[in-house]
């Protein structure tokens, strides 16, 4: 992609030796290896792959494993969002929040921007939306990927959650799927079963399977501290105020059975969406209006604090009217401190500082709408150098 289209670069890749010969970077002739690698380590992970094209010594070091894992110790590298530009084909631009800057990049395996997606430190998970049993877990940034085998449990499922969680400390990673399908002949019922996939054992196991009554399962989970949440919807026509409600599976006890464990949500919601920041579960939610729920009139952040909904944030009313026309659902998600929300209808992309308790346009993606029905969607990750699936 040209660097002339808006605020936009492509990414360059961590490969090749880069330029044999430098004559004008005197710190190259004077500093140690060791120091240059603090230096280098302070960049923006952008530069780094910039870094690595300036000559074969500095590619050694930003391609060497000690300087990735330095790298990950010293520099804490706020999350980045990737926009699906197109409706049919994976591609789109990646935004970086700390150069504010749209970069081209192209994300492996993934083949339709309707895939299931679930990110966590660095690694990013894809899976199928025809057959939900082809998965690759990846490193959106190095382009390192492994493919998973497939699950196991219900073929066809109505509906699938899916979520990742890595481990920080061993960089050994956990998936799960919440499956839900409908009982035949039985409205309200609805089979749910969950399926843990561990790295380390490189193998799944199917943690639980339950017949839920007067709920169903639906695509929304995430892994927080141990604890897999994931979104259960009233599937027996109850009132706007409790169509949502938080299921909790702790996934070291296997504990069981999940309606024990149901957390009730604020309401009545149009869309909610579930995210980890900092091992803390957020709920990022469009606020129905009371007299008719399915019409969205704001945007709110909730923590979960044991078993109560902490609301957090409220979306100003110029940074909603902002979006132009909201659909009654939207993309949200995050990670670290940074709440990214966005319209289906429009590339615009804003983004909430948990900390801060700031709201900030990012720039505009450069990509327009070519025509009305035409969406956009898109997710958070970490971009990291030493995560490998």
């Amino acid at each position: 992609m040209s660097k002339g289209i808006g605020d936009c670069d492509s990414f360059p890749e961590l490969s090749g030796e880069g330029n044999k010969e430098t004559t004008a970077v005197s710190m190259d002739l004077i500093l140690p290896d060791d120091l240059l690698e603090r230096v280098l380590a302070y960049l923006p992970i952008a530069s780094i792959f910039r870094a690595g094209s300036v000559c074969r010594r500095w590619h050694e070091i930003v391609s060497s494993r000690r300087f990735l894992w330095y790298f990950s110790d010293v520099v804490s590298q706020k999350p980045w969002y990737f926009m699906f530009t197109s409706s049919d084909e994976p591609v789109g631009f990646a935004y970086d929040p700390v150069l504010r800057k749209w970069y081209g990049i192209e994300l492996p395996r993934i083949r339709t921007p309707n895939w299931f997606i679930a990110s966590s430190c660095g690694l990013v998970c894809f899976m199928d939306n025809d057959n939900r049993s082809e998965m690759h877990v990846c490193n959106p940034i190095t382009k390192h990927c492994k493919k998973l085998e497939d699950p196991p449990g219900l073929k066809f499922p109505d509906y699938s959650a899916l979520s990742i969680s890595v481990n920080r400390t061993s960089h050994d990673y956990t998936v799960s799927i919440v499956k839900s399908k409908q009982v035949p002949e039985y409205f309200f019922q609805w089979d749910v079963s969950i399926h843990i996939y561990d790295s380390e054992t490189m193998m799944w196991t199917t943690s639980l399977t339950e017949v839920l009554t007067g709920w169903r399962g639906g695509e929304e989970s995430v892994i927080c501290d141990g604890v897999l949440y994931f979104l259960i919807y009233s599937s027996g026509g109850g009132t706007p105020e409790n169509r949502h409600g938080l299921a909790t599976y702790n996934l070291s006890s296997r504990s069981s059975p999940l309606i024990r464990s149901f957390i009730p949500v604020p309401g009545p919601l149009t869309c909610v969406r579930l995210m980890n920041l900092k091992e803390k579960l957020v709920m990022v939610g469009g606020m129905g209006k009371r007299d008719r729920p399915d019409i969205i009139k704001g945007i709110r952040i909730w923590v979960l604090e044991g078993r109560n909904w902490v609301e957090v944030a409220r979306m100003p009313r110029k940074y909603f009217e902002g979006f132009g026309e909201l659909d009654d659902v939207f993309a949200s998600s995050g990670t670290d401190n940074l709440v990214y929300i966005q319209s289906y209808g429009a590339p615009a992309l804003l983004v909430f500082d948990m900390n801060l308790k700031l709201w900030k346009w990012a720039p505009k993606c450069p990509v327009s709408k070519k025509f009305p029905l035409q969406l956009f969607t898109g997710f958070c990750f970490e971009p990291r150098l030493e995560s490998a699936p």
